[in-house]
């Protein structure tokens, strides 16, 4: 039975591992980087706009952004270009208003601060643009991808012994693209996917032998977040497809057949259903205020994408930021899926069925390589079964030794080198050592590695600490002298 690869960890080891990974992530807090940039433009906009402004009038925020991102969208002549207007009247803005939803606790206790600060006598602007509300939206997105993180352990040591939970928990935690997203670029919307995902898994595997009209009801509106959050999260909700043909089937059974519990089935599935649409009224609302329709996603429309040729290889393994030859570690997080699809089949069979199908959407997706992205970015909501799948290997692998202290100090001292490799990449990549978008040079890359990397990092990392503003300034610099020479070859 499923049940049966339950581990039952201690509580006072529990309590343990969490108060660890709640010291590093304290310790890691003055990593926090409060800008609005790039894509979290998009997102912030939908936060500022219609809590300070009242409307969906997005042009501060372009005007307001981050060089890069404005040069594209203002003309010569300091106008926004009409190809950024949609028939509406409306900026184009089709970043998703999850991110927005999920700061918004954060950024009115700022904006409560600064109006009573101001009327103190203080001169911060209450426009949402100021110091208090950029730190407090960057703090909220941390603390969203730790509770994504809590929340994910929590799951993997069910399955797996106290310490391979943990060590896979802080592996993937630095040996991954999250920390560019959780502290870096924290106005965009990978580490809310990553919590609101670990949230519907955990819930839904919470409830998934019995669940309730109040619990169907409490899974479609955890769903509908899921979604406001990120689109390409759907995919997600394959596990309750799997379970949804496991359960009906089961139901239908002449021997097994009872009106009463197939009604129940069917009326919570339909009752899921209805909390999903409700809770994608405020995606369904923007879309139709900047778009003219609720369904228009703003994004490539589907019937361009590359349905009939995926870039199933490439996703994986190209220099431009495929998944496994960016951050190597997720492989074997992979293969530990399939290892717990074998230990527990009916629960794993969900798990590898929802990251099979999130890799297929990706992989037919145009912009599959993200862009502008750490590694492949998209793939951080699927943080969950990365460390679910990192933490059975280990425990795998565990069981194949007869010294624990051995295989503990050979299991830490392997992750150990996958973060060094990884904040050794990401240095390069936030310094642009190597390019931020499309192909890099593995020679170019290995070789700073190893000779350029060492040298510069405590200096840039002193910076960043101190004159982070000074330091944001020259990378904003870099990257737009990079897309210019791009574009130029």
């Amino acid at each position: 039975m499923e049940q049966q690869g339950l581990t039952t960890p201690s509580r006072s080891g529990a309590r343990k591992s969490e108060r660890l990974l709640l010291l590093l992530f304290f310790l890691t807090l003055p990593l926090l980087n409060p800008w609005i940039r790039g894509d979290g433009v998009g997102y912030y906009a939908f936060l500022r706009a219609p809590l300070i402004q009242h409307d969906l009038n997005f042009e501060p925020d372009y005007f307001q952004a981050n060089a890069g991102f404005r040069e594209r969208r203002v003309d010569e002549n300091g106008q926004l270009k009409q190809i950024f207007r949609t028939s509406t009247g409306h900026l184009d803005d089709h970043f998703s208003v999850g991110p927005a939803i999920l700061w918004a606790p954060f950024f009115l206790l700022a904006h409560a601060a600064v109006l009573l600060a101001r009327a103190a006598g203080s001169a911060v602007p209450a426009d949402g643009f100021s110091a208090p509300y950029r730190i407090a939206v960057a703090f909220a997105t941390a603390v969203y991808g730790f509770l994504g993180l809590l929340i994910s352990f929590r799951i993997a040591r069910k399955y797996a012994q106290e310490r391979w939970a943990l060590l896979a928990t802080i592996a993937i935690w630095w040996a991954n693209s999250l920390p560019v997203y959780m502290y870096f670029n924290p106005s965009w919307s990978h580490a809310h996917s990553a919590f609101v995902v670990a949230l519907f898994l955990w819930y839904w595997h919470k409830t998934r032998l019995l669940r309730t009209p109040r619990q169907w009801l409490l899974l479609g509106v955890i769903a509908g977040l899921m979604l406001n959050v990120y689109f390409a999260n759907a995919m997600l909700l394959v596990v309750l497809v799997v379970e949804a043909l496991r359960d009906n089937a089961a139901a239908f059974r002449p021997a097994s057949r009872d009106q009463r519990n197939l009604g129940a089935l069917l009326s919570g599935q339909l009752i899921f259903a209805a909390a999903v649409l409700l809770s994608l009224l405020p995606t369904f609302l923007s879309r139709y205020i900047i778009y003219g329709n609720a369904l228009e996603s703003g994004y490539v429309p589907l019937r361009e994408w590359s349905w009939r040729s995926p870039y199933f290889l490439a996703v994986l393994f190209s220099s431009n930021h495929g998944l496994f030859s960016w951050t190597p570690i997720l492989a074997f997080s992979i293969a530990g899926l399939f290892l717990f699809c074998q230990r527990e089949p009916l629960l794993g069979q969900a798990f590898l069925a929802a990251a099979l199908a999130f890799y297929l959407f990706i992989a037919c997706y145009p912009d599959w390589d993200g862009i502008s992205s750490y590694g492949n970015r998209f793939f951080i909501s699927l943080t969950i079964l990365f460390i679910l799948g990192l933490s059975i290997a280990l425990d795998r692998f565990a069981g194949l030794s007869r010294n624990p202290r051995v295989t503990m100090a050979a299991a830490a001292t392997l992750l150990s080198g996958f973060i060094l490799w990884n904040i050794g990449f990401l240095f390069q990549w936030g310094s642009h050592l190597v390019p931020a978008r499309g192909p890099i040079s593995w020679r170019q890359m290995i070789h700073n590695q190893f000779f350029i990397v060492p040298r510069q990092i405590s200096a840039d990392l002193k910076l960043y600490l101190l004159r982070r503003k000074d330091l944001m300034q020259q990378i904003e610099q870099r990257d737009i002298e990079q897309q210019q020479k791009q574009l130029q070859d």
